[in-house]
């Protein structure tokens, strides 16, 4: 994808992006060594253009409905999850039978979560057992999305994906878990990275965070979660924070390294 290009993709998200979305503008940042070549005068145009725009908007850009953001990245609808409509009804009403199942047995003394010492290595228990539960529920089918390549990918948004096979309606699921007392927190939870060979979102469908409260734990890590709840993201609204990047292959390049230690120091 060349510099015109990303440039097109970040005017596009002008109009798209609130909790924090982190949109990497990789385009521009992340010019490997070994393929770098000296850029035309029109890629230049574009990133001279790109900077005093990102200060402009102090690189920053709020209140963007999430469902355009997803549009506009994937061509798909996120649609309003009418609890009132017979098949949105009939499904939430399973869901929530499975939600509570997953939050009793991950509370269980027994519960494979206890004792781990971190919130970020339990979500992943979450995430298997809503999956498993939903495909033991008569009429749902739950599973890890493919990306547009075809294949498998826990990482990134979303999560799972369920269908109700009656309907053929898409549920993406987004599991969360969160501490007692940070619901108004403002420290970025969720983010999302428009890819294309890795998209997850093919489908025109009902977009859901499924967030799960958790208790302080003590000092033996026993987890408590107290309450879920399934948020529509059908209104969400983002912001796009830009930030330009590299790794440790983009800094340490044979050319670039002007002076270095004679012998590895004993």
């Amino acid at each position: 994808m060349n510099a015109i290009f990303r440039w097109a993709f970040a005017r596009s998200l002008s109009r798209v992006c609130g909790v924090e979305m982190t949109v990497s503008l990789i385009a521009l940042s992340n010019v490997n060594a070994q393929t770098a070549t000296v850029p035309s005068s029109t890629e230049k145009a574009a990133v001279d253009a790109l900077i005093p725009w990102l200060l402009q908007e102090d690189a920053q850009l709020r209140g963007i409905p999430f469902s355009e953001v997803i549009f506009d990245s994937t061509g798909k609808h996120v649609l309003a999850c009418n609890p009132k409509d017979e098949t949105n009804a009939r499904v939430l009403k399973q869901m929530s039978s499975v939600l509570d199942e997953v939050m009793a047995r991950l509370n269980a003394p027994e519960s494979p979560i206890q004792g781990i010492p971190r919130i970020n290595e339990v979500s992943s228990h979450f995430e298997d057992l809503i999956r498993e539960l939903l495909n033991k529920t008569p009429g749902l089918a739950c599973d890890f999305p493919k990306t547009a390549t075809g294949g498998k990918q826990r990482s990134g948004y979303p999560d799972l994906e369920l269908v109700d096979q009656l309907s053929h309606r898409v549920y993406y699921l987004d599991p969360k878990l969160y501490a007692v007392g940070s619901r108004d927190s403002s420290f970025r939870t969720f983010y999302f990275e428009p890819k294309i060979a890795t998209n997850k979102v093919r489908e025109d469908a009902v977009h859901f965070i499924v967030g799960f409260e958790h208790e302080k734990p003590p000092a033996d890590r026993q987890w408590k979660f107290t309450r879920w709840d399934l948020v529509d993201l059908s209104h969400f609204q983002v912001k796009l924070k830009a930030e330009f990047q590299g790794s440790n292959r983009d800094m340490y390049r044979p050319e670039a390294i002007v002076a270095t230690s004679g012998k590895k120091v004993e």
